[in-house]
């Protein structure tokens, strides 16, 4: 008798990490906690962001007290971004980071990314995404020309075939008609 089994399916969830300035010089040590934590870092940069930058990141936390000295903190030195994957890497990536007041995290989370190397509420070390959808506009601000999965639908799936897919067709096409081969193939 042959069992119906449902087709095996992977689920990778994608959130983005930031090693801020202040601890830049223990990437390769952070590193390798993200990957014996189960996670696939599955893109890196290194770069230093303008205070503009900045502030269009943070946006959401435009108009909060600490907002000028996140902008000026965060531009202050370089930083790498890491876009992770694995199962439900979001919430996985906030566990490990631990509560965002490092002070907060040294107590409550003792063995948690923020309370071994933040310093304080605002200089905590590391940044994660707060949910999948920020972790999507996240890794998009951070690497803009990424393409994350699902492929997008609706309205952003025809504003990403009119900007890149069909200029480079139109260009193909035409420069094929120009050209009139035999067998085109």
């Amino acid at each position: 008798m042959q069992m119906l089994m449902p087709e095996p399916q992977i689920f990778v969830e994608r959130t983005l990490a930031l090693i801020k300035p202040d601890v830049v010089d223990k990437e390769e040590e952070i590193e390798d906690l993200i990957l014996r934590s189960g996670f696939l870092i599955v893109q890196k940069r290194k770069l230093q962001l303008s205070p503009e930058q900045c502030s269009n990141f943070y946006a959401d936390q435009y108009g909060k007290v600490f907002f000028p000295n996140l902008t000026a903190y965060m531009s202050s030195g370089p930083l790498v971004a890491m876009v992770l994957a694995r199962h439900c890497a979001v919430s996985y990536w906030k566990e490990l980071l631990g509560p965002s007041n490092s002070t907060r995290a040294r107590r409550t989370h003792p063995h948690s990314l923020r309370a071994i190397y933040g310093t304080d509420d605002l200089r905590n070390g590391l940044h994660g995404s707060l949910s999948i959808s920020s972790a999507e506009r996240e890794i998009r601000f951070m690497f803009p020309e990424v393409i994350l999965e699902p492929v997008p639908a609706g309205q952003r799936a025809r504003d990403y075939l009119n900007l890149y897919v069909k200029p480079t067709l139109l260009a193909g096409l035409t420069a094929l008609c120009k050209e009139k081969p035999a067998d085109p193939m």
